[in-house]
């Protein structure tokens, strides 16, 4: 499968990559654009305007990068949850290109929303539906209009981006009620997209990072990409972390791989595809989060990365 890790080998390709302002979505546009894809890149919060998320990243942030990793970055403005921008975005889509390869639906943006410590009734009732209007709802929306271009000529990739492998989450309760409720629905949205697009010659799969290094984490440690091995010392577990590049690099082997069908409808992670295509972190490491979280943190042992990484 090295074939899929080169240079150039996704170039002619177009992507969308919605939610794409920063974490995972950032990277996953990078490494799709350093295989030499078009990305088209979304989210709320631009130069000119913030998204409630109030943070510094914006979308033409990601789509510089993704131009100067060897792409063409694209940045689009778009509120997933309404349904006449998704639709306009869409359709310049097929306007500038006519086909649509890869949808990864990334967007996510309730960090700030859910609560680990409240019961579902304890939890405000309003804020919890806004946390799956935002993780749930947009996904549906995107695919809504963007399957019709995608599903158009055979070969078209969907990634569903959540938290957890089908297998941990169905053992597993995520701690709070609406987050484990969004990030267990998108899994089965995977499934189901699956069984719709796949005799139309397209592959839908869900996708997990492991515990992923993303802006608000290293901030949340106090820490940089640079430096975050000193977490390790307030979080030993932390020394399985991956950067988000990890996780792009799956969505890029996945988008690259000519056999990409036989994943349709499964739930992967960023460790079991890399051990699969050959890929590494950007220390030549592949951290296996998931694994490691079963044998190592949930079963009381202390922290050993040894043979997880």
């Amino acid at each position: 499968m090295d074939n899929v890790l080169e240079d150039n080998v996704l170039e002619g390709r177009v992507a969308l990559v919605a939610g794409a302002t920063r974490g995972a979505g950032r990277q996953i546009a990078v490494q799709l654009g350093a295989r030499g894809a078009t990305v088209y890149v979304t989210g709320r919060s631009t130069r000119q305007q913030r998204s409630e998320i109030d943070r510094p990243e914006t979308i033409e942030e990601t789509a510089e990068l993704v131009t100067a990793a060897g792409g063409t970055g694209i940045p689009v403005q778009v509120d997933h949850l309404e349904a006449d921008q998704v639709r306009a975005l869409v359709e310049r889509v097929d306007a500038d290109h006519g086909r649509l390869d890869v949808l990864v639906n990334n967007i996510w943006g309730a960090e700030a929303l859910f609560s680990w410590d409240q019961k579902l009734w304890e939890h405000p009732l309003e804020t919890g539906l806004r946390i799956l209007r935002l993780a749930v709802d947009t996904h549906i929306v995107t695919s809504h209009f963007a399957l019709p271009l995608l599903t158009r000529r055979p070969g078209g990739l969907v990634v569903e981006m959540t938290d957890g492998t089908d297998a941990y989450n169905r053992e597993n309760y995520r701690i709070s009620f609406f987050y484990d409720l969004a990030k267990t629905s998108v899994l089965r949205m995977a499934y189901a997209q699956a069984k719709e697009i796949g005799p139309l010659g397209g592959t839908a799969v869900a996708l997990t990072p492991g515990w992923m290094r993303s802006e608000l984490m290293l901030e949340h440690f106090g820490v940089t990409e640079q430096n975050w091995r000193d977490a390790i010392a307030k979080e030993p577990h932390f020394a399985i972390s991956e950067s988000p590049a990890f996780v792009g690099r799956a969505v890029a082997a996945l988008a690259a791989d000519p056999e990409v069908a036989r994943w349709n409808g499964q739930s992967l992670s960023s460790g079991g595809l890399a051990r699969e295509y050959g890929f590494t972190d950007l220390d030549g490491s592949r951290p296996d989060a998931w694994r490691y979280l079963v044998e190592v943190q949930d079963a009381g042992r202390p922290a050993d990365v040894t043979g997880y990484r």
